[in-house]
C-alpha cells in the first residue's frame, strides 16, 4: 500500500508539471496578442483546466493509456519507472524550452518500462505480448496526423474567416457546425455501443473463446464455458443492429430510457445490469460538449454581424473583437487541453490500483482520481511554463489576434475530436499544427521552418528516449531491491 500511495503521488507530481510545462500551448498565443497579460493567462487557463472536469464524463483516453501494456505485465514497479523517466525527460525538455510531448512521454515510459520488465523475466517474447501495438500505434499515427488536423482546421478557420461577404462567411460557418454536430454524434453512439457491450462481457467472452483451444480443450467444464461464450456472442450478434437502432433515439429517452429499452431486447437469462448500463450511456453522452461548441460559433457569428452591420467596421474595432474572442478560443483550447492530458494521468493512476488488486478493472477507477488529475493539472498551468512561451508564442510565427483565435480554435476542435475516439494525442502537437497553419495561409515564408523541423524531431525522439529512461530506472530499481 505504501508503494502505490508513492506512485499516486508521483502520477499527481507528474500532472502537475504537465501542467506548467504545457501551460503554454494554452496561452502562448493569448499572451503574444497582448490579450492578456501573463499572470491573467495562466489563471484563465488553469480555470478551464479543471471546468474540463464536469465536460468529460467517459474518460475514453484515460483508459487506451492503462490499457497501453498488457494486463500481465503491469506491476507497480513498471509504473513507478514510467513516471520517473516520464517526469524526467518533462523537466529537461521544459528547462531547455523545448515544447516536447507530455502525452508521448507518459506512454512511451509505460511501455519502456513494461518491456523492460517482461524481457528481464521472459527473454523472447513478442512485443504483441506486451503492449497493445492496436494503441501503440494509433498514438505514434497520431503524432503526425494531430498536428497536420490541426494546421488545415486552422487553415480552414483562417480562411473563412478572412471572408468579406458577411452572408457566405455565416453559410460556411453553420454548415461546418452540422458537420460537426453529425460527427459528435457518431462518435457519442459509437461510445454506447461499446458501453453495451462491456456491461454483456463481450471481452470476457472473446477472451474465453480465444484460450479455449489452448488451455481448456478436451475438459468438460472447459468445453461447456466455450459452449456458452459461443452461444453469447451469437447472441450479441444477432441483437447488435437492434442495439444499434435504440440508440438512435437516444436524445428523446436519455440513458435511463435507452438502458431500459436495450435490456428488453435481451432474453432474460442474459439480463444486463441495468444501473451498470445506464451509467454507461450517461457518461458516453456528449452534448454538453456539442452544445458547447455550437454556442461558441453563434457568438462569433454574432460577433462578425455586430461589427459588420450594426457599427462601422475600421480596423481598432476588428481587431479588438478578435481579441474578445480570443478569450473564448483560449478557453475552449484549455478545456480540450486539461480534458486530454488529464486523463492521461487517470489512466496511469488506474492501472496502478488494478496492479495493487484495488480494482478490478481500469475502467472501474474511483471518482476522487479524475478530480484528483484535474486539480493537479490546473495547479501546475497556474505555475506557467514561460520557457516554453517564447518558442510557441513567437518563434514558429508570429501571430495577431485573428490568427490566436483561428489557431486556438482548431485545437480546441482537434482535441475534442481526438477525445471522443479515446486517443491520447499531444496537445503541443496539436497547437503547433494549428499556429503553423494560421502562418502558412498568409504565405509559406512566414513559417520559421527551421524551429518547425527541430520541434518535430523532439517529437520523433520523445517515446524512445522515455521507454529507454524507463527501462534504465527499472533496471535501477530491480538492483536496489
Amino acid at each position: 500500500m505504501t508503494f502505490l500511495l508513492v506512485i499516486i503521488v508521483l502520477a499527481l507530481v507528474f500532472d502537475y508539471i504537465n501542467g506548467f510545462h504545457d501551460a503554454a500551448n494554452s496561452i502562448a498565443t493569448v499572451v503574444s496578442t497582448k490579450v492578456l497579460t501573463p499572470l491573467q493567462a495562466v489563471i484563465w487557463a488553469a480555470f478551464f483546466n479543471f471546468i474540463a472536469f464536469f465536460i468529460f464524463k467517459d474518460h475514453a483516453v484515460a483508459n487506451t493509456i492503462g490499457k497501453t501494456v498488457q494486463a500481465e505485465f503491469i506491476t507497480l514497479e513498471v509504473i513507478f519507472s514510467g513516471l520517473i523517466a516520464a517526469i524526467t525527460w518533462n523537466l529537461l525538455t521544459w528547462w531547455y524550452g523545448i515544447p516536447s510531448s507530455s502525452s508521448h512521454t507518459l506512454i512511451g515510459g509505460f511501455a519502456g518500462a513494461a518491456l523492460a520488465n517482461a524481457f528481464w523475466n521472459q527473454p523472447g517474447l513478442d512485443f504483441d505480448a506486451i503492449v497493445a501495438m492496436d494503441k501503440i500505434s494509433k498514438t505514434l499515427f497520431f503524432i503526425f496526423l494531430a498536428p497536420l488536423i490541426g494546421m488545415l482546421i486552422s487553415a480552414f478557420i483562417t480562411l473563412v474567416t478572412i471572408q468579406h461577404n458577411l452572408v457566405y462567411k455565416t453559410g460556411i460557418i453553420v454548415a461546418s457546425c452540422m458537420l460537426t454536430w453529425f460527427a459528435f454524434d457518431y462518435f457519442e453512439q459509437a461510445k454506447m455501443v461499446e458501453a453495451t457491450e462491456k456491461v454483456y462481457g463481450l471481452e470476457k467472452i472473446k477472451a474465453t473463446l480465444s484460450r479455449g483451444s489452448q488451455s481448456v480443450a478436451g475438459s468438460e467444464s472447459g468445453s461447456e464455458d466455450i459452449l456458452d461464450a459461443e452461444q453469447r456472442l451469437a447472441v450479441w450478434r444477432e441483437l447488435k443492429p437492434q442495439v444499434k437502432e435504440a440508440i438512435r433515439g437516444y436524445d428523446e429517452v436519455g440513458s435511463e430510457g435507452l438502458s431500459l429499452q436495450v435490456m428488453q431486447l435481451f432474453p432474460e437469462s442474459l439480463q444486463l445490469d441495468g444501473q451498470k448500463l445506464s451509467k454507461a450511456y450517461s457518461k458516453a453522452d456528449n452534448s454538453v460538449m456539442v452544445w458547447g461548441i455550437m454556442v461558441v460559433a453563434f457568438l462569433f457569428v454574432l460577433a462578425f454581424w455586430y461589427v459588420e452591420k450594426f457599427t462601422t467596421p475600421t480596423a481598432y474595432r476588428v481587431g479588438d473583437m478578435f481579441k474578445k474572442l480570443q478569450l473564448l478560443s483560449s478557453a475552449a483550447f484549455s478545456v480540450g487541453h486539461g480534458g486530454n492530458d488529464a486523463q492521461k494521468v487517470m489512466g496511469i493512476i488506474a492501472a496502478a490500483m488494478y496492479a495493487n488488486g484495488d480494482i478490478e478493472d481500469i475502467k472501474n477507477m474511483p471518482d476522487w482520481v479524475p478530480l484528483a488529475c484535474y486539480t493537479a493539472i490546473g495547479l501546475g498551468t497556474l505555475s506557467g511554463g514561460w520557457k516554453i512561451i517564447k518558442t510557441m508564442g513567437t518563434k514558429i510565427t508570429k501571430v495577431t489576434p485573428l490568427e490566436g483565435v483561428c489557431a486556438e480554435t482548431s485545437g480546441a476542435l482537434t482535441l475534442f475530436m481526438t477525445e471522443q475516439m479515446g486517443i491520447p494525442v499531444s496537445t503541443t502537437h496539436t497547437i503547433t499544427g494549428s499556429i503553423i497553419g494560421v502562418g502558412a495561409t498568409k504565405r509559406l515564408s512566414a513559417v520559421r521552418w527551421g524551429v518547425t523541423i527541430q520541434l518535430l524531431w523532439a517529437w520523433i525522439l520523445t517515446i524512445p528516449i522515455s521507454a529507454l529512461l524507463a527501462g534504465l530506472v527499472l533496471m535501477l530499481v530491480r538492483s536496489l531491491s
